[in-house]
């Protein structure tokens, strides 16, 4: 009995293992080869039940061996769940004899009884090393070091490139900024990386794989192996001359050098391996940015790139004090973020609330692409039908180098009278006024009895005539005690500069306002960095000379700050540096930073407690 269970536990089991997948069938090489270079061309099936297996005719390489076949399997037991897999795979190995761009058909293979075609291939031939003298020339990294007995690196070893995709375009026009690497030696790592800080320039990184591909490519007659370290996407903010400062890295480099020990020529194979450093320097990079052409539209926002533009309306029949939403989807590629808000009309009896803003994007060598969707929250106080204007929205075309001028559809709303009072005393704000009385001009007349003291009645030894006695006893032994405190208070200065940080702040912004009625662009953006910088210094007690934004990060994180609004922080800073440089309608710009500005430092004082 024991012997028949055992039996069909071990049947169920091989059953289990052998209930694969989906069969596939790929072929696989490198991208990149050199002239005189070997390699493998290998074709795997993921099945062992094979037959008729077809390779393609291959053209441009010479075939020196296969094809040779070789069978993988493994069973693996996880959490016991079994699992199995098996292969076969097909091998070539070829070398490279001419230069240019060669693509190998799909091999043909009969698997499971079905007849199945691979992927097929292209591989890049490139010439063999001008410097080579015999042998491959083109080896590995690793071969190409141990070529070299010196304990120093040639900058023709290892550099790191800089490369703009466009030198000469406009104010707000993106381009791509890749720093690339060129290596024939064994680069360990980078320490001490010191990118340039884009002055004149709006940066957002593009964000690369977590492993770097390899690849190999030709570069002044020799072969290197290469990657893209660092990529990003830069907007320049002003025309002019910019100049892209040089980049540093601290490289990292381990190296194969000749030992004359008999030792090291028996276990080593002659060769011992040292860490070398090398600084590298990347070239500065001159960019002339042209300033947008005479001409603007009145109502242009700031938009460089190739844009569209729609609009819908959530109701076309309301009641009043129902609420009308009317979004605008501003979709295209280019510099999305920056654009200004554009404004709507309303009419006056419709009281409008702030903006909703939603950047849908995402960063493309190209720029910004995706959409800016913004919605406007209006409410209707009298019945009536009133009109919507449509909206004109104007960019800058870098393809067709002019502006373009879109417009939205038209909105006609049929408003009803509701439920509820719409003859009120409400607030509006948009207008500016402090208060708008509805319907009627006599006042509230307050209604009931009035408490009248009786005719004879004396202040003297009442309980008034004694409050007025002790109230001053108890304030005076209150101040008393708020004073020691204050004064033991005061007594820390850091403490005292920490509870004072808003107050400064508020001061700062005070005089940042009269700064922007006056419209004083650049002492604005000075007195409001001024007040963003010398908050947060105050508050986290850090040194001016020793603020970073990296420092403001961790800091408050280790006060329990919420994510969300040290983002908020930060970004506010970005936004500061770079409004000032931006196109478009300096007083809106202006009041957008202002009113960021007082938000999030209001939001930070609430957060951190002492």
């Amino acid at each position: 009995m024991r012997r028949l269970i055992f039996l069909l536990v071990a049947l169920f089991t091989i059953s289990y293992i052998h209930a694969d997948g989906k069969v596939t069938f790929t072929a696989s090489a490198p991208d990149a080869v050199a002239v005189g270079d070997q390699f493998r061309l290998s074709y795997t099936v993921t099945t062992q039940n094979v037959r008729d297996f077809r390779a393609p005719s291959i053209k441009g390489f010479d075939v020196l061996m296969g094809p040779s076949r070789s069978q993988q399997s493994s069973t693996q037991i996880i959490n016991g769940n079994v699992s199995s897999a098996s292969s076969i795979t097909f091998t070539y190995i070829l070398m490279a004899t001419t230069e240019g761009h060669y693509s190998i058909p799909g091999a043909t293979i009969v698997a499971d009884g079905n007849q199945m075609l691979s992927n097929s291939l292209r591989i890049k031939v490139l010439p063999a090393e001008k410097s080579a003298s015999g042998g491959n020339a083109s080896g590995k990294q690793t071969s190409s070091a141990s070529r070299s007995s010196s304990s120093s690196v040639s900058t023709k070893d290892l550099f790191i490139t800089a490369t703009a995709s466009k030198t000469n375009l406009y104010e707000q026009e993106a381009f791509l900024l890749t720093f690339k690497i060129y290596t024939v030696l064994d680069l360990r790592s980078f320490s001490n990386v010191k990118l340039p800080d884009f002055k004149g320039f709006h940066s957002q990184e593009v964000e690369l794989p977590s492993n770097p591909k390899w690849e190999l490519e030709n570069y002044n007659g020799r072969n290197y192996h290469t990657t893209v370290y660092r990529q990003f996407v830069l907007f320049p903010q002003q025309s002019g001359k910019l100049v892209i400062e040089s980049a540093r890295f601290d490289a990292s480099i381990a190296k194969a050098v000749q030992s004359a020990d008999p030792f090291d020529a028996f276990f080593n194979g002659g060769s011992n391996y040292i860490e070398l450093k090398k600084s590298i320097i990347t070239p500065k990079i001159a960019i002339n940015v042209n300033p947008l052409p005479a001409g603007k539209p009145a109502d242009f926002s700031g938009g460089v790139g190739s844009f569209s533009i729609t609009s819908s309306i959530n109701s076309k029949d309301v009641k009043t004090n129902d609420a009308i939403t009317v979004k605008l989807v501003i979709s295209g590629t280019g510099n999305l973020k920056l654009i200004a808000t554009p404004k709507i009309k309303f009419p006056e009896n419709i009281e409008l609330y702030d903006p909703k803003v939603d950047n849908k994007v995402r960063l493309t060598k190209e720029g910004l692409s995706g959409s800016k969707v913004i919605e406007y929250l209006a409410i209707p106080r009298d019945a009536g039908t009133f009109k919507i204007p449509a909206v004109e929205f104007s960019y800058f075309d870098v393809k067709t180098k002019s502006y373009k001028i879109l417009k939205t559809e038209e909105y006609e709303v049929n408003v009803k009278k509701g439920a509820g009072n719409a003859d009120q005393v409400i607030a509006n704000f948009t207008n500016k006024e402090d208060l708008k009385v509805l319907g009627e001009d006599i006042r509230y007349i307050k209604l009931g009895e009035v408490n009248l003291q009786p005719k004879g009645s004396y202040l003297f030894d009442s309980f008034i005539y004694w409050l007025f006695y002790i109230i001053p006893i108890i304030a005076f032994v209150i101040m008393f005690i708020i004073g020691r405190k204050q004064i033991a208070e005061n007594a820390n200065i850091i403490k005292l500069r920490t509870k004072k940080a808003n107050k400064v702040a508020s001061k700062r912004m005070k005089l940042a306002a009269k700064l922007l009625a006056e419209n004083k662009k650049e002492a604005f953006y000075d007195e409001v960095l001024k007040a963003l910088w010398g908050y947060i210094s105050d508050k986290l007690s850090i040194p001016a000379s020793l603020l970073s934004k990296e420092n403001v990060d961790q800091a408050l994180k280790n006060y329990g700050v919420d994510e969300e609004l040290i983002q908020t922080f930060l970004s506010t800073l970005d936004e500061c540096e770079f409004a000032r440089y931006a196109p478009g309608d300096e007083s809106q710009a202006m009041d957008k930073v202002y009113s960021a500005t007082v938000n999030v430092i209001s939001r930070i004082e609430n957060s951190i407690k002492h």
